[in-house]
């Protein structure tokens, strides 16, 4: 399965990382680093209305290369200045192309909270997160142990960063629910198959608390997706394909906001 593929392969990446720049290192980096409020993410995510979070990415497992110029800050510039509550940027190489630096150079620049768009396994990562300058990690249930899990989100909160908790099915709903998750993605792409329905979203939602901000992930691609969504009162949407395809992207997310 793909998953295992990306995890495997982030493994083998961590081991380099860290022979240049050690967990301790890395703390110390992290800790250099000005500490957000996570609070303010899910209040910005909970607050009336439909939220987008525009993502930034040059390739996927299941497109190939969706972005051959690939002008990143200037993408998340755009984002930036056209209503999107939040930029998630891919860091993951082997598969998605993408760079740490790239969320780096972002959160630099940008003035709303930025999400590490990876498959964190280890510490480490949230460490390096911070350093960076995200606000918000992603934590994938599918591939955390209920232990890892929650020493994970543990961890973030610590390092005030918010924590967008994803899962794909009832069972990992309910452990996200267990660790304490403020806000859940769930990813409407099945990644066995890599088939896509938002039906998956719309089941889900009626699972999920009220103060908890719900995020449906993948699949969505125009006004008419949004607009189902908005029906079963989804909090936000995190849209990568459909912007980054897009001729003008500031025109696409007044579509699909329609504002």
């Amino acid at each position: 399965m793909i998953l295992d593929d990306l995890v495997a392969a982030t493994k083998r990446r961590l081991k380099k990382e860290q022979q240049s720049v050690s967990l301790r290192q890395m703390q110390a980096q992290a800790a250099a680093t000005p500490t957000k409020d996570p609070q303010r993410v899910y209040d910005r995510f909970n607050a009336p209305g439909i939220h987008l979070i525009g993502e930034v990415k040059k390739a996927s497992p299941s497109k190939g290369l969706i972005a051959a110029d690939f002008p990143y800050l200037a993408i998340a510039k755009d984002y930036d200045q056209h209503g999107v509550s939040a930029i998630s940027v891919l860091t993951e190489p082997d598969y998605f192309q993408g760079n740490i630096n790239y969320l780096k150079t972002i959160a630099a620049n940008v003035s709303v909270p930025v999400l590490r768009k990876d498959f964190v396994v280890d510490s480490y990562m949230l460490y390096q997160a911070k350093a960076a300058g995200a606000s918000i990690v992603l934590l994938i249930v599918a591939i955390l142990s209920d232990d890892q899990l929650k020493r994970y989100f543990d961890l973030a909160n610590k390092l005030g960063l918010s924590v967008l908790v994803e899962a794909h099915d009832e069972g990992e709903l309910k452990r996200a629910l267990n660790v304490g998750a403020k806000m859940i993605g769930v990813n409407n792409r099945n990644l066995k198959d890599f088939t896509v329905s938002l039906d998956n979203s719309i089941r889900l939602r009626k699972l999920v608390p009220d103060n908890v901000a719900f995020v449906a992930e993948s699949g969505i691609h125009n006004r008419d997706d949004v607009k189902i969504l908005e029906q079963h009162h989804v909090n936000g949407i995190l849209i990568g394909e459909a912007l980054m395809t897009a001729p003008d992207k500031a025109d696409k997310i007044t579509q699909l906001l329609g504002v």
